[in-house]
């Protein structure tokens, strides 16, 4: 093959491991390949958001993009974080050798712990807590996040503990397993636990044709069917669900549970077919586990006794809500109301010939006094990429746009058409663009477009951050609750109001709410 294979990776040193196994592979074949580490979501600008193209999957999603956008010819994923079904255009192109199935259980000290009434054991896992609990329903469960190095940092830290329950393919490919470590053959796995996965483009066939060239077979065979009960069983919902596949002696001896998030519930089926003959044992496994009850169990699960974890200041669409990373469990209300303020017509008598919008609620409020015929603006300048279209969608032709306040500022004391402005905004506008431009004398009008009022809920729940679109949904939330935890914001403007009250401040690439979800899921995945 003449062209270099561009293979994408996420930047950790587990994706770089699986990355580097494929590029190794690929070129013992003798074709040739550079790997392409893809660093966020934010970093990739589309027309739509994410989940119209189908894109749901947390750790994938970004590589996802890239292979859509052109940037990369395949990507490499643990077989076990890729959704059930890829984004459109977007095929499974080979599956690695699998390596260790097994969940690893690294102890403190010993293995004594095991027997006794109390105890602590850390993991992340929705999975290995429910089974887990289940064999020793007197044990403590804590949360455990982070690479596979910092969770190691972090069960030796915490005096505590008495262990934590890894990956065994995550150690052992990392030459992490410690000494004091044990498979825990008894748990079953997360689907296609242990296999390294490569997409490709559907349409490019020469790619796919020699990533067939590197697929594993058996593997295939094992990861298919545990994945196909997943899709079957999980209907949408975050389940405590496990799946083991293997062949041996032509037969596919199959495996799985599922269980309530506390373990006190569980149901579990066993199957073995010639090898050959399993075309439907995902289908049948996965019926079998919904006629003794796990449609009433994924029911409750899906309604559950959940604990809030992350808070968003806007509402949350049930889209946005799908792309959060498992472990989160989010709460969405607007902080925030808006009401339009009555304008009077000689607002608009005379034709404006600069007029500046910064925020949608603007045009709902001049479309709230006004037709689009009566807005006869000249020159309309606006900030954010969702307030042009909606202007231009509306009203009319937007001369120039900004992602930010102070840069469409400096745009204008270089570029404006005149000395004079007209500016659309809220009784709670920033100082930003309106001294700016005063102070490199253009004349600003303001026009009190609309009334934002505070709103926020108080909240209970002890969170791990909180979500925010706008200086004001700060001010809002902080009006009813303290700031603890990790405030995650939509861009520069919102996160240096965050800075005054928040030690953890993390800014979004791109002023899109499927960004700020994103950098949750960054958050939970690191």
């Amino acid at each position: 093959m003449s062209k270099i294979i561009r293979i994408g990776t996420r930047d950790s040193q587990l994706a770089m491991w699986q990355a580097k196994t494929v590029q190794s592979q690929l070129e013992r074949l003798g074709h040739k390949t550079v790997l392409v580490p893809i660093k966020s979501t934010g970093d990739l600008v589309l027309d739509k958001p994410l989940y119209e193209m189908g894109i749901t999957g947390v750790f994938t999603k970004t590589l996802d993009v890239a292979m859509l956008n052109g940037s990369i010819d395949i990507a490499v994923h643990s077989l076990k974080d890729v959704p059930t079904i890829l984004p459109k255009g977007i095929v499974q192109a080979a599956v690695l050798k699998r390596g260790n199935v097994n969940d690893t259980l690294v102890f403190k000290h010993n293995e004594e712990f095991l027997s006794a009434r109390e105890a602590i054991v850390a993991t992340g896992s929705l999975r290995r807590r429910a089974q887990w609990l289940n064999r020793y329903p007197t044990h403590t469960i804590v949360g455990l996040r982070g690479n596979v190095n910092s969770r190691l940092e972090k069960l030796e830290q915490n005096e505590d503990w008495d262990a934590a329950i890894f990956a065994g393919a995550g150690l052992g490919r990392l030459n992490l397993t410690p000494e004091n470590s044990i498979n825990l053959h008894w748990m079953i796995p997360a689907p296609a636990q242990g296999a390294v996965m490569v997409t490709a483009l559907e349409a490019d066939e020469e790619t796919c044709a020699i990533c067939a060239e590197i697929n594993h077979e058996e593997t295939q065979i094992c990861t298919t069917i545990e994945r196909e009960f997943l899709n079957r069983l999980e209907g949408g919902c975050t389940a405590p669900i496990g799946a083991l596949a293997y062949i041996k002696d032509e037969e596919v001896n199959f495996k799985a549970i599922l269980l309530s998030t506390d373990g006190s519930k569980k149901i579990e089926v066993a199957k073995v077919v010639p090898l050959g003959k399993h075309d439907e044992l995902a289908e049948f496994c996965a019926d079998y586990i919904i006629g003794k009850g796990g449609k009433v169990l994924i029911d409750a699960l899906t309604q559950g006794d959940k604990i809030t974890n992350i808070y968003s200041t806007k509402k949350l669409t049930n889209d946005q809500v799908a792309n959060f990373h498992e472990a989160v469990v989010p709460q969405s209300s607007d902080a925030i109301k808006i009401n339009p303020n009555r304008l009077s017509k000689s607002i608009i008598r005379n034709e404006i010939e600069n007029v500046i919008i910064t925020s949608q609620n603007a045009v709902e409020a001049l479309l709230t006094n006004f037709s689009a015929t009566e807005l006869q603006f000249k020159n309309i300048y606006c900030v954010g990429r969702k307030t042009k279209r909606m202007v231009e969608k509306r009203i009319g032709k937007v001369k120039h746009y900004e992602q930010y306040a102070k840069d469409l500022a400096n745009y204008l004391v270089e570029y404006i058409d005149g000395t004079e402005v007209t500016y659309f905004c809220s009784n709670l506008r920033l100082d930003t663009l309106p001294d700016l431009l005063t102070e490199n004398n253009i004349k600003v009008n303001e026009v009190e477009a609309y009334q934002t009022k505070f709103d926020a809920e108080k909240i209970e729940a002890d969170l791990d951050g909180v979500m925010f679109y706008s200086p004001s949904t700060v001010q809002s939330f902080l009006k009813q609750n303290k700031a603890k935890g990790i405030a995650f914001c939509i861009g520069e403007t919102t996160a240096k109001e965050a800075r005054k009250y928040y030690e953890d401040v993390r800014v979004a690439k791109v002023p899109l709410v499927e960004s700020v979800v994103a950098l949750v899921n960054a958050y939970y995945s690191a």
